[in-house]
């Protein structure tokens, strides 16, 4: 969502649809929520936050902190299109995120899966002490768990 001078340029970037008034009135008046991000630049933040209530519930409403709100839009737009995935830790300090799809192979999803134990690795604070991954689960959405060894998925990061 950006203003008419950035839609080419958001088009051109690889966005699926770009719009201004159209799309918010769209969102708010239909309820539409045909895609996964929304990114938009800090001058449409005003109207963009009229969507609070439909879009926050879904998780979808722009940050500036994970980088959905910026004034480089084609930039943001190619990041997301590669693939780019936020993750947060709930109050028991747990993460839950996507790593793949059942279509992506076992090579694909063995990839994403030490794409994600290195970048929580490398997120680690220099104040924290002790084990840092106490257990690591995998699960498919409706399917029970598989655990995994912690160490030998820091082996497999360490490669």
């Amino acid at each position: 969502i950006v203003k008419d001078d950035k839609v080419e340029e958001a088009l051109n970037a690889g966005a699926d649809y770009a719009g201004s008034e159209e799309y918010t009135d769209k969102i708010q008046k239909e309820n539409w929520l045909d895609f996964d991000v929304i990114v938009t630049s800090p001058d449409m933040m005003g109207q963009v936050g009229r969507l609070g209530r439909v879009l926050g519930p879904q998780g979808l409403m722009p940050n500036p902190k994970s980088g959905t709100v910026t004034n480089d839009i084609a930039n943001a737009i190619k990041e997301v299109k590669a693939g780019k995935v936020e993750y947060r830790t709930d109050k028991n300090n747990l993460v839950h995120v996507p790593t793949g799809k059942v279509s992506f192979g076992k090579e694909k999803l063995s990839d994403n899966l030490k794409a994600l134990i290195t970048a929580i690795v490398k997120a680690k604070p220099a104040s924290a002490k002790g084990k840092y991954l106490r257990s690591i689960t995998i699960a498919s959405t409706m399917g029970p768990g598989v655990k995994l060894s912690p160490a030998r998925a820091m082996d497999l990061v360490e490669k």
